[in-house]
């Protein structure tokens, strides 16, 4: 294995650089686009020439390092010593798969995480278990249903790769895990109890539509905030968008209760509703479920949660439901009907005596 620094003469008398890598008995050549040389006139140029050169030397000898470490468990010190969030921006960058809106939620949750900790700055030798093991606490604390299993799995993706990479040795979320929650969704609105929101007063009417909108037609937040005019034809009542979270499409009829949420038709890239940020819009939720006194802990995702449960309460095969909902199986639409049944029992058993 070696790694020699070369020069290579160009037809404008100036000499690009390049490494002549000779490894697993395989050369190729690897050019330092940013390093070239110019024929020195003056000081400036016999400075920029020297400054240059020294700066191909030093790539040169980290390049070797670098194919070194492959073959043994050693970490090469300039890779060990880069910033956490940095790596975990590049690993983004590259990341082609359908969930990297999810890879990137981990990363800002993670930023979230380093500031409550007062963490201000990480390299990723200084990564430790006990640090991902607060990272999977603050997960579970600040995550609701499915969310913080899924930020973690894909944190530990992200983490696998600067192993095989060597950018660590070890991997400090081995032994660390968040066990998904599939138990049953309780926090969900019935019928009438939309009805009592829907008459609640609420300062900001483009909340109450949006959420309303999503209880009769299964949008989660992102869905509903990212709304334009183009998913809804208005002509054959129908709503068809690809959700955020899946990258799978979801068309749904609008009723009359649903058409009625939407404000005047815009332009196609309009947005249908004009939305806060995540935090403000659940401010504005949470108070305006307290005025409705409907004892609950609603959140926005409880509107999808809703409009899958009562379209089973009423009757809506399953199947149907997971097309509705864009479920690619029936595994977590079978927990709805789960629910749907709760809400029978307790409305059976709600029946006062004789």
């Amino acid at each position: 294995m070696s790694v020699t620094l070369r020069r290579k003469p160009n037809s404008d008398g100036s000499i690009s650089l390049y490494l002549d890598v000779y490894h697993n008995k395989k050369r190729h050549k690897e050019y330092l686009n940013d390093c070239k040389l110019y024929k020195a006139t003056n000081a400036v140029d016999r400075k920029h020439n020297k400054e240059t050169l020294e700066l191909a030397e030093n790539i040169a000898i980290k390049r070797a390092q670098e194919l070194v470490s492959q073959g043994y468990d050693v970490l090469a010190s300039f890779k060990s010593n880069v910033d956490f969030l940095d790596y975990f921006e590049t690993y983004i960058k590259k990341y082609t798969k359908k969930d990297k809106r999810n890879m990137e939620g981990a990363r800002n949750r993670f930023k979230d995480f380093m500031k409550k900790e007062g963490i201000k700055s990480l390299t990723m030798k200084q990564l430790t278990e006990n640090i991902v093991h607060k990272y999977a606490e603050y997960l579970s604390d600040t995550s609701e249903g499915e969310g913080a299993s899924s930020y973690f799995k894909r944190f530990k993706k992200m983490i696998k790769q600067a192993v095989r990479e060597k950018v660590i040795l070890s991997n400090p979320a081995a032994d660390v895990s968040i066990k998904r929650d599939d138990s049953i969704v309780k926090d969900v609105l019935t019928i009438e109890e939309i009805k009592i929101l829907a008459g609640t007063q609420i300062t900001n009417t483009e909340i109450r539509n949006a959420f309303l909108f999503c209880c009769f037609t299964g949008l989660s937040w992102i869905d509903v905030k990212e709304l334009k005019w183009k998913h809804i034809n208005l002509r054959n009542l129908l709503l068809t968008k690809v959700r955020a979270k899946t990258d799978t499409e979801t068309v749904v009829n609008l009723n009359s209760t649903a058409l009625s949420m939407l404000p005047d038709a815009g332009e196609p890239q309009d947005l249908v509703f004009t939305l806060p940020s995540n935090a403000g819009a659940l401010k504005s939720l949470k108070n305006w479920v307290n005025k409705a006194e409907l004892g609950k802990h609603i959140t926005w995702h409880c509107a999808r949660h809703s409009f899958a449960t009562n379209l089973i309460y009423y009757k809506t095969d399953v199947t149907i439901v997971a097309k509705l909902l864009g479920h690619s199986t029936l595994k977590y639409t079978q927990r709805y009907a789960h629910i749907a049944e709760e809400l029978k029992r307790n409305a059976v058993n709600s029946l006062p005596q004789i």
